[in-house]
């Protein structure tokens, strides 16, 4: 059978999974093409999905995705890599970007023909990305703009549109703090350890060092000292402390045998633990000493120090331009506007009264009688009278809603499919626009898992034995719709993932919630609201199989708690078709989906509300005296 009619992309899939573990340096890598984000797991590579028309830009991102990801598994040594890593996240970011700036730029010098590939994917990230927009370097990653600046001066090359962008505006932030450091580059590049070194001072030039955690160099001299010092008391004779006798053995002592050597040194120490065991707890330590150690970890979460979670290696908090290409999410978009037709008019007349009464607050804050600032027109009559009178101006006060970041938190489980989860979309996008044109941030996130029924943390788990208890047992994934510093215009595609095929999984909420509630906390806004949308109780069958029934549930009990307690946030949920005022103090419950829009609009007017009686009613609360 002839094979003209077979997809004209797999014979060029085929070449190019071929001259990828070639360059990879591994026979054994499985190469595959997905619509998921690109990367490696294992000895599984998967790089974007190449559509029957073959579009230059489509093979260009599949060669370029292809080439850096095989340097990065030719030149990376996992070993080195976190011996060196830093332990604070901002820290980890830079430590990362640089090492794959340096295995693209070695891959670069040692075979030329990568290059042009890997420019071809980074345009395509920092397009997508919207770096050649940016005027701002706060708009962009600094982790980012160090690893493109890494790979020009390793390379000499130009960086594509967007990248350039977004190195120089961050360039002579990073050549002033460490400038110095940077001309130590090409000495570095060819050694990993060497490398990590040089990365790790780069980071603490930066200002990071105090995320850097210990120098693992540090330790093994230490280790290093103590081993040759007792290489050389070993050698020794043994000592009983006294002058005449080091005397005598310094003068002519015969050398021992080394067998002697050791029963001296075995004696030593059973001596040296008698002695310790008498003198007890009266023995004390030197002034500024303490025996060592070993810090106790940390627990996985802030709210509950008994909750587990088994591995959590493949746990991801991921952009939702990274879960599906432009065209898809523009698809996708395009269907949730056409399922959502009927509802515009009415959503849109929610808004509208929103906006009003936020602006309205805004609008009537102001002081007059002032020396400068906007004239007020309500007084030019006074001049008219007496042109003797000088003018008078108003200047608008700062409001409370003003300095606010609002963050919904979207329940993405799989019970959510279909009408809910268009619905839930929609409101968060119209409350987006709404609150952006009032100057309030907005961050939209969603929460599921990777899998159903436990993924790579259960398959992990089956095959170390299945432990009792293990704690949390599936893989979660975390997803930024519009980060709180995005313009809306620009996030506006992303909330078309929620309709996706195959998105939608398990929920655990516990975790979900805490992650939100970090991400706001770090916010410079001095008011925050958390509104959670869920329709129901948290659900993960893999975990709840292995573990108490209650074991997800009583988690998010728990970080409710702990956020209440903090005070940092306003918290207020909204339960689609489930009592969700047993968790949450402040919540309402809807019955019908179509209600939701009214629903998440009337509370967030609520919360701006200057009358506390009148927030008290529609959060449903007490009645306050």
């Amino acid at each position: 059978m002839s094979n003209n009619s077979d997809n004209p992309a797999d014979q060029f899939k085929k070449a190019l999974a071929e001259a990828t573990k070639v360059l990879a340096n591994d026979p054994e890598l499985n190469v595959s093409y997905s619509v998921d984000p690109s990367g490696v797991s294992g000895d599984a590579m998967r790089l974007p999905q190449v559509s029957r028309r073959m579009t230059r830009d489509e093979v260009m991102l599949a060669r370029g995705t292809a080439d850096a990801l095989a340097l990065h598994r030719r030149y990376h040594n996992g070993q080195t890599h976190a011996r060196y890593s830093p332990q604070g996240e901002l820290a980890r970011d830079l430590y990362e970007a640089m090492e794959t700036a340096r295995c693209e730029a070695v891959g670069a010098r040692d075979m030329p023909g990568t290059a042009g590939n890997i420019d071809a994917k980074i345009k395509n990230d920092a397009i997508r990305k919207g770096y050649d927009q940016c005027n701002q370097a706060s708009e962009i990653p600094l982790a980012t703009a160090a690893g493109y600046l890494i790979r020009h001066l390793a390379t000499g090359r130009s960086l594509p549109t967007g990248a350039e962008n977004a190195m120089e505006l961050w360039r002579g932030f990073i050549e002033d703090h460490a400038g110095g450091t940077l001309q130590e580059l090409n000495e570095k590049l060819e050694d990993q350890s060497a490398f990590a070194r040089f990365a790790r001072q780069m980071i603490s030039d930066l200002g990071y060092g105090d995320q850097l955690g210990e120098d693992p160099d540090q330790f093994d001299d230490e280790q290093d000292d103590k081993a040759e010092e007792g290489q050389q008391e070993d050698q020794e004779p043994d000592s009983t402390g006294q002058d005449e006798q080091e005397q005598e053995n310094e003068e002519g002592t015969p050398e021992q045998s080394q067998e002697e050597q050791q029963d001296a040194s075995q004696a030593q120490v059973s001596m040296d633990d008698m002695a310790d065991q008498e003198t007890g707890e009266e023995a004390e330590m030197p002034e500024g000493e303490a025996p060592f150690e070993p810090p106790a970890p940390q627990p996985v979460s802030e709210a509950d120090p008994d909750y587990k979670i088994y591995y959590d290696v493949h746990d991801e908090e991921i952009r939702a331009e990274d879960l599906a290409e432009p065209i898809e999410l523009e698809r996708l978009r395009a269907y949730l506007d056409q399922q959502l037709e009927p509802l515009k008019g009415a959503v849109g007349r929610l808004a509208n009264k929103l906006q009003r009464r936020l602006q309205a607050q805004q609008n009537r804050s102001w002081e007059f009688d002032m020396d400068e600032g906007t004239l007020d027109a309500g007084r030019l009559a006074r001049i008219v009278a007496n042109p003797t009178t000088p003018l008078s101006f108003k200047v608008e006060k700062d409001t409370e809603f003003r300095d606010t970041c609002v963050t919904l938190l979207l329940d993405n489980s799989g019970s959510m499919r279909g009408r809910p989860i268009s619905i839930a979309a929609i409101s968060a996008d119209v409350l987006a626009r709404t609150l952006e044109r009032c100057n309030v941030k907005v961050e939209i996130l969603g929460f599921t898992t990777r899998a159903w029924k436990g993924g790579l943390a259960r398959e992990k788990w089956l095959n170390d034995g299945r432990s009792t208890q293990p704690g949390r047992l599936n893989d979660l994934r975390h997803i930024i719709y519009k980060s709180a510093d995005a313009p809306w215009r620009r996030a506006r595609p992303n909330l078309g993932l929620m309709m996706k095929e195959g998105l939608l999984k398990e929920n655990i909420d516990g975790e979900a919630l805490e992650w939100a509630h970090r991400r706001i906390v770090g916010r410079p806004e001095s008011r925050k609201i958390l509104m959670v949308i869920s329709d129901g109780a948290p659900v993960d069958d893999s975990t709840l199989s292995v573990n108490p029934a209650n074991y997800l549930e009583k988690h998010l009990r728990d970080v409710i708690a702990m956020v209440e307690r903090k005070r940092q946030v306003e918290l207020l949920a909204i339960g689609i078709g489930h009592d969700v005022t047993r968790y949450y103090d402040r919540a309402v419950t809807i019955t019908d989906v179509e209600q939701l829009a009214g629903a998440m609009t009337e509370q967030l007017a609520a919360l701006f509300d200057s009358d506390p009686r009148a927030r008290a009613r529609a959060m449903g609360m007490r009645r306050i005296a």
